[in-house]
Parts: C-alpha cells; sequence; structure tokens
C-alpha cells in the first residue's frame, strides 16, 4: 500500500518545511540541477506537490496521494495517480526519471527500479535525491522516525545501499553529488555542491542505463 495518508492529510506541514528551511530546499535544488540533463523528457516519480518540479521545468509525474496531486495542479503540474511499482509509461520512452527524497516511501525497491529501466530510452538516466541515512541528517531523522508525520513508516537507505540496488536493477553510476553541511536550522544560505558522498547530507545519484532486464 503507497504511504499517502500523511501527505493526504498534512499538506501545509509539508509545504511549510520548505519556506522555513529555505536555503536547504534552494542547496537541495542546486545539487539536482547538477544531475538534470537539458532538453530532454522527464518525469518525477513522486512528485508530490510540485514543489521541486515546478523550479527543475519537470511538467508531468505520477504521485499516489490525492492531496498532493491536487496541490501540484496549482503549480500547473500534471501529476498522474499511479505508483513507482507500476508506471503508466510505455517501454523506452523517457529519457529520464526523478525521484527526490521518495525512494524511503516505496513498497518494493527493487520493482520499482525495474520499473524505471522499463521506460528509460537508451542511454536514459535515472536520478535519485535522498538523505542518506548515515549522514549526520539521516541518523536524526531515525532517531526521532517514530515520531514524525511523514517518516514514521518511511525506510532509509544509505548511499552504498543504492549504488547496490541500482546496479542491480541494470545502471551504472555516473555522477554522485552531496550537500546540506551542518544543522538545518544553521543553514543561512545556499550551500555548495561537492562530488562524492559521505560529508552531506542530501546525496544525488545519477546512474545511466546501462542493460536492459
Amino acid at each position: 500500500m503507497p504511504k499517502t495518508r500523511p501527505f493526504d492529510n498534512h499538506v501545509d506541514e509539508y509545504e511549510k518545511w520548505f519556506v522555513d528551511n529555505h536555503f536547504v530546499f534552494q542547496s537541495e535544488l542546486y545539487a539536482i540541477k547538477k544531475a538534470i540533463p537539458s532538453e530532454k523528457k522527464g518525469i518525477e516519480i513522486g512528485i508530490g506537490s510540485g514543489i521541486f518540479a515546478k523550479p527543475l521545468g519537470i511538467k508531468t509525474g505520477i504521485e499516489p496521494s490525492k492531496a498532493m496531486r491536487e496541490k501540484a495542479k496549482t503549480r500547473k503540474i500534471n501529476a498522474v495517480d499511479a505508483i513507482a511499482e507500476d508506471l503508466p509509461y510505455p517501454e523506452s520512452s523517457i529519457d529520464f526519471a526523478l525521484m527526490v527524497t521518495t525512494v524511503c516511501f516505496l513498497d518494493d525497491i527493487y520493482k520499482s527500479f525495474y520499473e524505471v529501466n522499463r521506460i528509460l530510452s537508451t542511454n536514459g538516466y535515472f536520478i535519485i535525491g535522498f538523505v542518506d541515512k548515515t549522514s549526520p541528517l539521516g541518523k536524526i531523522y531515525l532517531e526521532h522516525k517514530d515520531n514524525s508525520i511523514f517518516y514514521k513508516n518511511a525506510t532509509f537507505y544509505s548511499t552504498k545501499e543504492l549504488l547496490g540496488i541500482l546496479k542491480t536493477t541494470g545502471f551504472e553510476i555516473k555522477n554522485i553529488y552531496q550537500t546540506v553541511f551542518g544543522n538545518l536550522d544553521e543553514i543561512k544560505n545556499v550551500q555548495e555542491v561537492k562530488p562524492d558522498y559521505g560529508e552531506g547530507s542530501f546525496v544525488v545519484i545519477k546512474a545511466k542505463l546501462k542493460l536492459k532486464l
């Protein structure tokens, strides 16, 4: 079952986080933009309220939460009612697929990644933005997840774990970026983006389709 109830019931709280943590949000966007291919046809999987899609120029994607889809419409985003494990796109029809803080809510991560493999065109890209569970912020989220509206039922991953799953599901790693250094309440400007992982709490993996499975 998709973990949609918190997002259906707490859209305003979800949106408020990005206002309260403006420079964290902008830093994450900055890192994701480095991985997005220019002038390509892309979708976002778990497009939510469209808060990432809008500034990234992504116009469509899937989202199982009705309330989030309605919010995305106000940003002129076409959010389709679907799940990551059963994507409503033809085989080899998409140039890139983006997931931002979505992997932790997947019911079946392997099935979802195989679906991305199916819909990507030759040389297509799969881009994942997430909070690494071994990072400072990831450890805080894990410690307090039982008291969190959104993360109570989430499954967090480390970068190493995702790299392994990506390779198993037919992808090769092209680039890794990291940002969000330090405590969230201390971030007062857009932070730099560094290559690799291990320092920043927010990691972006850019993987290329290697083998159709």
